[in-house]
């Protein structure tokens, strides 16, 4: 009975454990992400590298390239990507900022 109690305990802390580590997982990608927003210098031939104004590279996803004229030198972009070990910056989401500031609406007179 005691070896029937102790297999029994070591299998439910294996399911435990087994369950627990996509969520440690997710964890730890989720907190990895960063954001950034900085002005655009230049998108290379190739379209998978985004030069910002500070000197920032940001790298497409691995098959992914930026459509031609969609990113122009001096436009605001808003960044979230992934450091990777090496260094690099690999975006995982981009969208343009305002590139101005908006206007005030004309106040009313009531």
């Amino acid at each position: 009975m005691n070896k029937l109690m102790n297999k029994l305990l070591m299998l439910v802390g294996l399911v435990v454990l087994t369950a627990s580590v996509p969520l440690y997982v997710l964890a730890q990608t989720r907190s990895e992400e960063k954001i950034l927003v900085g002005q655009v210098q230049s998108v290379d031939e190739s379209g998978t590298e985004l030069t910002l104004a500070d000197g920032t590279k940001l790298l497409t996803p691995l098959g992914a390239q930026f459509n031609p004229g969609v990113l122009e030198k001096g436009m605001i972009v808003v960044a979230m990507y992934r450091e990777q070990d090496d260094g690099r910056k690999v975006l995982t989401r981009l969208s343009r900022g305002q590139s101005e500031p908006v206007p005030e609406a004309p106040k009313r007179s009531e």
